[in-house]
């Protein structure tokens, strides 16, 4: 098993057939039937890129995610907590994953997962309102992570970032082209928010994340 780019995230396996890893820290958990692997006393739990577009971005080859253990990290569009609970493995007991969906019956569920991991919290809010939530996120933030399929998802990704993200913290932006507009070709709206983004932060990196979603794109940015 090896690590990927020092992200504490890990592989077995080349190409189409590779699978992704994170250490649980949490060795009883077991929230989304993911497969365990043992390796002596480490408990490793099996993550998909078909589900998680923070690991399709990394199986497209991203060269930084900004997350590190220790890091606070704020989840906005965290749904019923698959890919935050990953994200709570790789920042491990030290850091936090503060893990927001404005989506009542996926909030119930996301209580659960917080329930049996004591890093991660959940806020039942609109990210878009950020008065009605910034209270429940003491704070500046070491990454500002958003995975919500709205058409202003950019505006929604921008105002957080300004508002949590401290000085060099980074963020990182699951773009649906779709989302944003159905009638337009997807890599002109990625190409469009990359040079948004860029006057704003410096980007990082970019992919696109074919075949694993279609229409999706996965920018890195870092607070000037």
């Amino acid at each position: 098993m090896d690590e990927v780019n020092k992200f504490r995230v890990f592989k077995i396996g080349k190409g189409k057939k590779s699978s992704y890893f994170t250490k649980s820290i949490y060795l009883k958990f077991v929230g989304f039937d993911e497969k365990l692997f043992r390796q002596g006393s480490d408990v490793f739990r099996e993550v998909s890129p078909m589900r998680s577009k923070f690991i399709a971005a990394i199986a497209k080859g991203l060269s930084q995610t900004g997350i590190r253990e220790g890091s606070v990290v704020l989840y906005l569009g965290a749904s019923h907590g698959y890919t935050p609970s990953f994200i709570s493995d790789i920042v491990g007991e030290s850091g936090f994953v503060f893990c927001l969906d404005f989506a009542p019956r996926v909030v119930r569920d996301l209580v659960f997962v917080c329930e049996k991991r004591a890093n991660m919290a959940p806020v039942l809010a609109d990210a878009f309102q950020i008065n009605t939530f910034k209270t429940s996120v003491p704070g500046k933030v070491d990454v500002v992570f958003q995975d919500i399929a709205q058409r202003n998802q950019v505006e929604i990704f921008v105002k957080n970032c300004d508002y949590f993200l401290k000085p060099g913290g980074f963020g990182l932006l699951a773009l649906k082209a779709r989302s944003v507009d159905v009638s337009r070709k997807p890599k002109d709206i990625f190409k469009e928010t990359r040079t948004f983004l860029e006057k704003k932060y410096f980007v990082v990196d970019y992919r696109e994340l074919d075949p694993f979603e279609k229409d999706h794109a996965f920018f890195v940015v870092k607070k000037k």
